[in-house]
């Protein structure tokens, strides 16, 4: 039987090295692998490359790490929730690769597929194909890095002629996921909308590593309800059912309406 269990989560990442590059689940703040995210810092991993959707927020999810300085690059969709984030990369401190949201995405299935590249629609006509997006400020305000020009091709597409972008797949050193549940060989069941990113970012490491909050034995697992094979997942921890999980921002409506 192949056994993937670590111990604890610092045993986990304990040899993911300074200079690393990640990807890592969520959705703002849910389905975070903030057990893994904690060990990480703890074990002051540093300039560290993050592929995530967003970066948490200023004392939770990634954003931990970016408080901490740790992080040199994000290559994320949405940065909106932290101001720490914002004043690092108008100072110059932090690069950042601003993705649309669905191409992230399949640039991190792409990755975990083997597909070097494809081309989507999504962002021709804008700086995201023509180049000129500020990776990196200078902190006096002018543009350090900025994002270079892609191949546009044109295609008929079913009868629809365009012009789509080349984007290429990303893959990375390390993955850090959450799941709900997951068996000894590393198979993963999520819950609801905490599935999220959790998936494609453990497709595109090539090491993975799955916090569950709870480790069953193999065959406990309906094979129909599996959403992400063991194959992707290299070590899977238990964190248990009680790991603290935070909302950014809660709406409730007022009494009578």
């Amino acid at each position: 039987m192949i056994d993937k269990t670590f111990p604890s989560a610092e045993a986990a990442v304990a040899d993911i090295p300074d200079g690393a590059s990640l990807a890592v689940g969520g959705f703002g703040l849910s389905g975070n692998p903030i057990a893994l995210i904690q060990a990480l810092l703890a074990q002051g991993t540093s300039d560290l490359s993050i592929v995530s959707n967003n970066c948490g927020v200023e004392d939770w999810g990634l954003g931990v790490l970016l408080q901490a300085k740790r992080i040199r690059k994000m290559t994320s969709s949405y940065v909106g929730e932290n101001k720490e984030f914002e004043r690092q990369f108008l100072s110059g401190e932090l690069e950042l690769e601003l993705t649309p949201q669905g191409t992230l995405a399949e640039k991190l299935r792409a990755g975990g597929a083997g597909i070097a590249a494809f081309f989507t629609q999504t962002g021709v006509g804008t700086q995201v194909a023509e180049g000129g997006l500020p990776r990196r400020y200078d902190g006096a305000g002018g543009i350090a890095v900025a994002s270079p020009a892609k191949d546009v091709r044109t295609f008929d597409v079913g009868g629809r002629t365009g012009d789509y972008v080349l984007e290429e797949a990303i893959v990375t050193d390390f993955a850090l996921v959450h799941a709900r549940r997951g068996d000894r060989h590393g198979n993963l069941v999520f819950n609801k909308a905490a599935r999220n990113f959790n998936p494609l970012a453990a497709m595109a490491g090539r090491v993975c590593i799955a916090q569950v909050e709870e480790l069953v034995e193999p065959g406990e697992l309906d094979p129909d309800q599996v959403h992400l094979p063991g194959v992707f997942v290299h070590r899977i921890v238990e964190v248990g059912t009680g790991i603290e999980k935070r909302v950014e921002r809660r709406t409730v409506a007022n009494e009578g309406v």
